[in-house]
């Protein structure tokens, strides 16, 4: 079905710019009505994808799609009225014009979680999935809760991510903008005075010139080492799934920062397939749909290992021990939760006890950072003191008076 952008005007008068499926001008102008616009002017776009341009759809956007449609579902609200309800209340005009096309989907046939899967870059299979379940369980309210509460951690973990990431990079472009500085316009001059001293140059001396020396001649590729460097790695990684495969498990073996990411996964992982088991998944598709957002390689290849011993007949406890790469914690609630009959409550103490331990890592990470690039800054600072005033002072001590 093409895809149509158009301008309307709502009942309040004012001007509504979207895009939605439609047939031709006329069913375009129909879905519209129903919608509550009405159609100014109508033309076939000439974009593949419903979401270019214009604000991004948030995890906030998803978190309050789902919250809102489950109370209203909770409350007995029909889906497609919960849905008008939502695309009438939402400001994000692109999520506006998502909700907008799912409520012509649900009314041409379809239910919710079809609805769903036509907006892939909105909604992850594993979302699709859960609310499938929900619809086939008789258990969606329940589902959209889980999946509330879900966005949420994630939303919690990506901000304490981006913590762990940002003040570091901040106060480390710090250090490397007081570096060029020295590099690039104190040190050449005070190059000249310590040559024209008319002694012997220290080595510490030497080697600050020539450094001050390359900075100078090659600032510009400095400057765009990192940038060159960044997009370099991210080409070779996506046309080489080795190099890919060794940088993920490079990220797993980084000191400091190595364990917190694997407890990011590990607690992602556990949250995410106790939520699908709790919702009716079974193990197997559950075990498929994490291998999707684990985001990381030689994970994601255990359990896809794990899965298909799971499939030949080992039990769940088995196939994740022989992978290798599960920690003891995750092999003993697994091995609870199995003997129990209580999987995803055992896999929800595993996110909770890794989520607790992320929060402390991280502090523990911060608190040490800064001390570090302290020092490293003042190494910087006392190494072009010395190089610089050192020379001047073995003149000075050798004056006579």
């Amino acid at each position: 079905m093409p895809l149509y952008t158009y301008k309307a005007i709502d009942a309040d008068g004012r001007s509504v710019l979207g895009r939605v499926d439609a047939v031709n001008v006329f069913d375009l102008e129909q879905r519209l009505a129903r919608m509550g616009l009405d159609l100014v002017s109508g033309a076939q776009s000439s974009q593949q994808t419903r979401l270019i341009g214009g604000r991004r759809i948030s995890r906030q956007d998803q978190i309050n799609f789902c919250f809102h449609l489950e109370q209203l579902t909770s409350a007995g609200v029909p889906v497609v009225e919960g849905l008008v309800d939502l695309r009438d209340s939402t400001e994000n005009a692109r999520f506006r014009e998502v909700v907008s096309g799912m409520i012509e989907s649900i009314q041409g046939g379809r239910n919710l979680s079809g609805a769903l899967a036509e907006y892939p870059e909105v909604f992850s299979k594993v979302f699709v999935s859960l609310v499938r379940s929900g619809e086939q369980t008789g258990k969606l309210p329940e589902v959209l809760k889980s999946l509330t509460e879900s966005l949420k951690w994630e939303d919690e973990l990506a901000a304490q991510t981006k913590k762990l990431i940002m003040y570091p990079a901040f106060v480390g472009s710090i250090v490397l903008l007081v570096t060029f500085f020295l590099m690039v316009y104190l040190v050449p001059q005070m190059t000249g005075f310590i040559r024209n001293m008319g002694q012997d140059i220290p080595l510490q001396t030497r080697i600050l010139i020539e450094v001050s020396a390359f900075f100078v001649n090659f600032w510009w590729a400095i400057l765009a080492a990192p940038f060159v460097a960044w997009f370099g790695v991210k080409f070779a990684v996506r046309t080489n799934p080795a190099l890919e495969y060794a940088l993920d498990r490079y990220k797993l073996a980084l000191p400091a920062i190595g364990p917190i990411l694997r407890k990011i996964i590990l607690s992602r992982f556990a949250s995410s397939f106790a939520m699908m088991y709790s919702s009716g998944i079974t193990v197997l598709d559950a075990i498929r749909s994490t291998e999707e957002i684990v985001g990381n390689k030689p994970l994601e290849n255990a359990l896809r290992t794990a899965g298909q011993q799971i499939a030949e007949g080992k039990n769940l406890t088995t196939a994740f021990q022989d992978a290798g790469l599960f920690p003891p914690l995750v092999i003993r609630m697994l091995k609870i939760g199995e003997n129990t009959g209580a999987l995803d409550t055992a896999l929800l103490n595993v996110a909770y006890f890794y989520n607790r331990e992320v929060r402390e890592s991280i502090g523990k990470v911060q608190a040490m950072i800064e001390p570090a690039l302290t020092l490293v800054l003042g190494a910087i600072l006392g190494w072009v003191m010395l190089s610089v005033l050192g020379p001047v002072y073995d003149t000075i001590s050798k004056m006579k008076f």
